[in-house]
C-alpha cells in the first residue's frame, strides 16, 4: 500500500515505513551471505576469499546504479508530497531511460575489464582462478540489480515499502535453495553459487517490475510516450551526486579490499566473513536512514517544517539506541558469529575476524549517525554534502589503513581501526554543517535541485 508520510504520528509513520525496508534489505544480504556461508563451510578458505572479494567488487559496481536510483527516489518522493502526478510519471520515465543506458554501459565495461582486476585488487594467484569463475557469472546479474532497485525506489518513494520486501523474501528463499542444490547437489563449485544468486536476482527484479507496471499503469510507455530532455536533466541533477557519493564510498572500500588481499588468504577469508556479519549488523540502521530520507523528502515537498524537525529528533534517538544495542551483541558474540562462516579448524581466520568485529563493531553509532546525515542532505536537495561526508569518511579510512598497516607493531589491525575513525570525523563535519546552515536547509528556495 502507498503511505503518505506527511500525515499521522511522526515516529509511528516513519517506523512502519522503515520496518519492511529493513527486512527487505536483510533478505537482500542473504544473496551473498548464502554464497559465503555455503562456500566457506564446504569449498574451503580460498573459495571463501574469492567470493568475499567478489562481493566487495560487486558492491562497488552496483552502488553506481543504487546511487542513481536513490537520487531519483528523492525526486519521486518530493513530487509525491507535492501531489504532482504528471511530473512524477515523467520523472519516472526519464530516470528509467537514464539508468538503463548506464546499466548497459557498466555491464559491458565489467566484462571488458575482468582480467585487469587481479592486479588492481592484488588477488593472490591461488584465489584468482575461482574469483574469475565466480565473476563471469555474477556480472550477468547487473541488469537484474537495476530492475529491482529502480522499481523498489519508485515504490518506496510513494510510501510502499511492503512490495519490495515480498519480492525479496521469495528470491532470498530461492537463492538459498539453489545454492544448496548447485553447490552441494550438483557440485558446481563457486560458479554454482553465482548461478544461484543471478537466478534469484532476476526473479526479484523482473517480478517487482511486473508488479509495479500493473499497480501503476501510468508508468507504462503508451502512445505518445517520450522521454523529455528537461526531465532527464532534472533527474541527473538530483541523482548524479548521490551516485557519486555511493560509488566513492564503495570505491574506498574496494581500495581497502586490495590492501586486505595483500595480507594473503587468511586475512582475505576473515575479512570476507566479518564483512557479511558487519553488513547484517548495521544494515537496519542504513535502511532506517533511507526511510528517514523519504520521510524528510515527502514533508519537504509538502513544506511541513514542524514534522521534519520532530522526525529529526526521533530518528537520532532511535538510531543511537539501536546501534548501541547491536554493538554490544556483536562484541559479545563475535566468535560464534565467525564460526557460522568459517570451518572450526580455521582458528587463525576466526581469530582475525573476531578482532575485526570487536574493533569496528564497538562503534556502530558512528555509522548510524552518518546514514541519517546522508538521508537528510539527499532529501533537502543537498546531495553534494553527502559526497563531502563520504570523501571525509572514506578518504580517512583509506589513508589511515595504508599508513597504520605499514607499522609492524600494528599491522592489519590498522585497517580495522581506520573504519570507525573515518565515521566519526565525517559525523563531526556533517553535524557542524547542519548547525551552521539549518535555517537555509528548510528555506524552500527550490524543492528539487536545478529548479
Amino acid at each position: 500500500m502507498d503511505r503518505d508520510l506527511t500525515r499521522g504520528p511522526v515516529m509511528g509513520s516513519m517506523l512502519r515505513f522503515a520496518v519492511p525496508m529493513i527486512l527487505g534489505d536483510l533478505l537482500q544480504q542473504c544473496y551473498n551471505v548464502a554464497d559465503t556461508l555455503i562456500v566457506g563451510q564446504y569449498l574451503g578458505r580460498n573459495a571463501l576469499a574469492a567470493v568475499g572479494s567478489s562481493f566487495t567488487l560487486m558492491t562497488f559496481l552496483t552502488s553506481i546504479l543504487l546511487g542513481l536510483c536513490m537520487g531519483s527516489g528523492a525526486v519521486f518522493s518530493i513530487r509525491f508530497g507535492q501531489r504532482d502526478a504528471d511530473d512524477l510519471r515523467e520523472g519516472a520515465h526519464a530516470a528509467f531511460a537514464l539508468i538503463a543506458a548506464l546499466t548497459l554501459a557498466l555491464n559491458g565495461a565489467a566484462f571488458a575489464c575482468l582480467d585487469l582486476l587481479q592486479g588492481f585488487l592484488r588477488v593472490p594467484g591461488e584465489v584468482w582462478g575461482m574469483m574469475r569463475e565466480y565473476l563471469l557469472v555474477i556480472f550477468c546479474g547487473i541488469a537484474a540489480t537495476f530492475f529491482y532497485n529502480y522499481f523498489a525506489s519508485f515504490l518506496r518513494a510513494v510510501g510502499n515499502s511492503v512490495a519490495p520486501l515480498l519480492f525479496l523474501a521469495v528470491s532470498a528463499a530461492l537463492n538459498i535453495a539453489l545454492d544448496l542444490w548447485f553447490v552441494l547437489g550438483l557440485g558446481r563449485g563457486v560458479s554454482g553459487a553465482a548461478e544461484a544468486t543471478v537466478i534469484a536476482q532476476y526473479a526479484s527484479g523482473l517480478g517487482i517490475a511486473a508488479y509495479t507496471l500493473a499497480r501503476y499503469p501510468g508508468l507504462r510507455p503508451g502512445r505518445g510516450f517520450r522521454v523529455r530532455l528537461s526531465r532527464v536533466r532534472e533527474i541527473a541533477g538530483s541523482s548524479v551526486l548521490t551516485c557519486v557519493q555511493q560509488s566513492v564510498m564503495n570505491l574506498g572500500i574496494l581500495l581497502v579490499q586490495g590492501l586486505v588481499n595483500s595480507f594473503g588468504p587468511v586475512v582475505m577469508a576473515a575479512f570476507a566473513a566479518a564483512v557479511k556479519i558487519d553488513a547484517f549488523a548495521y544494515m537496519p540502521v542504513q535502511d532506517f536512514g533511507n526511510a528517514f530520507s523519504t520521510f524528510i523528502a515527502q514533508n519537504y515537498g509538502a513544506k511541513q517544517k514542524d514534522r521534519i524537525q520532530e522526525g529529526l529528533r526521533g530518528a537520532v534517538l532511535a538510531s543511537l539506541a539501536f546501534c548501541l544495542a547491536v554493538s554490544a551483541l556483536v562484541f559479545v558474540f563475535a566468535r560464534p558469529l565467525m564460526g557460522l562462516f568459517v570451518e572450526a579448524g580455521e582458528a587463525e581466520t576466526i581469530a582475525e575476524g573476531v578482532r575485526y568485529l570487536r574493533i569496528e563493531g564497538a562503534f556502530y553509532c558512528g555509522i548510524g549517525c552518518l546514514f541519517l546525515l546522508y538521508g537528510l542532505y539527499r532529501a533537502v536537495g543537498r546531495p553534494g554534502m553527502s559526497v563531502v561526508l563520504t570523501v571525509v569518511s572514506l578518504g580517512t579510512r583509506v589513508a589511515l589503513a595504508h599508513l597504520l598497516s605499514a607499522v609492524p607493531a600494528v599491522g592489519v589491525a590498522g585497517i580495522w581501526w581506520s573504519v570507525p575513525i573515518g565515521w566519526f570525523l565525517a559525523d563531526g563535519v556533517g553535524l557542524a554543517y547542519y548547525l551552521c546552515r539549518r535555517g537555509r536547509l528548510l528555506a524552500w528556495e527550490g524543492t528539487v535541485p536545478g529548479e
